[in-house]
C-alpha cells in the first residue's frame, strides 16, 4: 500500500490486483487496493472544554502529509466525549462516543464542542499543526481546549489514495459520512484495531509509527465494512450494489475477470436476471451501466499499471482486454481524457 512518488526505469512490473484475490472475488479489497489506500498521518486528540479546530481543504495540505497524493481522506473515531462536525453548506452533524466521521471527498470542515463557537484553532493553524505531526515533531497525544470538563477524545486519521481516473468507493459517498460503531462492548473488530493503535503509542518502538499507518488503514476498510452493513435497503451507491445479491455477484465477476469479454447478455445469465432488469439495477445502485462500469474500472487498472510499473503500453491494454495498443490508447483518452502515454508522464512527474 505504499505510494509511490514515481515511475522508475528499471521498476518490475505491478502484479495485477485481480491475479491475488481468492476464489469468489472481493471487490472492495480490489478497489482499495487499486487506488492505492495510504496511511498519511494519525494522532490522538484529548479535548477538554471549550475546544474547536477548524481544518482547511484537503487539497490545501496533501502535500505535507503525502506529497504526490491524488487525494486525501480524513476520518475522525470518537473515544469518548460528543461535539458537532460542520462542512460549509451542509448541517452541522452531532457526533458521541462510539461514531466515526468520515470526509471522503476533501472539504474544509471543523470540529467543535458547541454549535457556533469560534474554534480555538483556525484553518493556518492547523496546517502548521499538521506540518510539525508530520515531520515528527509533536507527541502521538494532542491535549487543547480550554481546561474544561467534560473532555472528548477522538483519534484524527488521514489517507492518501487516487480519485483518478475511477475511485467508485468515494465517489458514491456522502460529503460527511457519520458511522455508529458496533455495541459489541469493545469485542468487534475495529475496537480491537484501535485498541492496538493506541497500545502502540503508549510504548513508543523503533517502526512504531509506520505500524500505525498501517493500522490507521485498516481502521478505515472496517469503517468502511461497518457503514456497508448498516446501509439502509433504499440506499444507492456503489457499496449498496455490492450489498445486493445479483448486483454483488456481478460487481466480482467485472473485477474478478476485467480482461473477460463481458456482455450484457452474459452477465446477465450469471446475475439471474434479464438483460433489461439487470442493466436497470445496475444502473440505480451503481450509477453506471454494467458495460460503461466494465470500461471504467479496466482504465483504473490500466492507470495503476501504467504509473507504477515499466510495462509498454501494449502490454497494459492487453492485461485489461484490448487486442491492439491503438485500440486501449482511444478509448484510455476517451475515458481518462489524456494519453496512456501522458498518464504515464504525469504519474512519474515528467509532465
Amino acid at each position: 500500500m505504499i505510494l509511490r512518488a514515481g515511475r522508475r526505469a528499471d521498476a518490475a512490473p505491478v502484479e495485477p490486483p485481480w491475479r491475488c484475490e481468492t476464489p469468489g472475488g472481493d471487490p472492495l479489497s480490489d478497489v482499495l487496493r487499486t487506488v492505492r489506500l495510504t496511511g498519511a498521518l494519525f494522532f490522538l486528540v484529548d479535548a477538554s472544554l471549550p475546544w474547536g479546530v477548524e481544518v482547511p481543504p484537503a487539497a490545501a495540505f496533501s502535500s505535507i502529509i503525502l506529497p504526490r497524493a491524488q487525494h486525501v481522506v480524513s476520518y475522525h473515531v470518537i473515544l469518548k466525549g460528543s461535539g458537532w462536525a460542520n462542512i460549509p453548506g451542509v448541517a452541522s452533524t452531532w457526533f458521541e462516543t462510539g461514531d466515526v466521521l468520515v470526509l471522503p471527498h476533501g472539504d474544509p470542515y471543523s470540529m467543535l464542542s458547541s454549535p457556533g463557537q469560534a474554534p480555538e484553532f483556525d484553518a493556518g493553524e492547523t496546517m502548521e499543526y499538521l506540518r510539525d505531526m508530520a515531520a515528527g515533531k509533536l507527541p502521538f497525544v494532542s491535549r487543547e481546549g480550554g481546561g474544561g470538563e467534560p473532555h472528548c477524545e477522538f483519534v484524527c486519521g488521514f489517507l492518501g489514495c487516487d480519485m483518478r481516473p475511477f475511485n467508485p468507493v468515494l465517489s458514491t459517498l456522502p460529503r460527511l459520512l457519520r458511522v455508529r460503531r458496533a455495541e459489541t462492548g469493545g469485542d468487534d473488530l475495529l475496537s480491537q484495531l484501535i485498541g492496538l493503535t493506541l497500545a502502540e503509542a503508549r510504548q513508543p518502538r523503533s517502526g512504531g509509527q509506520s505500524i500505525r499507518l498501517r493500522l490507521s488503514e485498516l481502521i478505515f476498510v472496517e469503517v468502511m465494512r461497518q457503514y456497508l452493513e448498516s446501509l439502509p435497503a433504499h440506499q444507492t451507491g456503489w457499496l449498496s450494489g455490492l450489498r445486493d445479491p445479483s448486483i454483488g455477484r456481478v460487481l466480482a465477476m467485472i473485477h474478478e475477470r476485467p480482461a473477460h469479454p463481458w456482455t450484457l447478455a452474459e452477465l446477465a445469465r450469471h446475475a439471474g436476471l434479464s438483460r433489461a432488469a439487470l442493466a436497470a439495477r445496475f444502473t440505480q445502485l451503481v450509477g453506471h451501466a454494467p458495460m460503461q462500469y466494465r470500461t471504467l474500472w479496466r482504465m483504473q487498472i490500466a492507470a495503476r499499471l501504467l504509473a507504477d510499473s515499466s510495462m509498454k503500453v501494449a502490454a497494459v491494454g492487453r492485461e485489461i482486454g484490448y487486442e491492439s495498443e491503438a485500440a486501449f490508447s482511444r478509448a484510455f483518452k476517451k475515458a481518462v481524457g489524456v494519453s496512456p502515454a501522458v498518464w504515464r508522464d504525469r504519474a512519474a512527474g515528467t509532465d
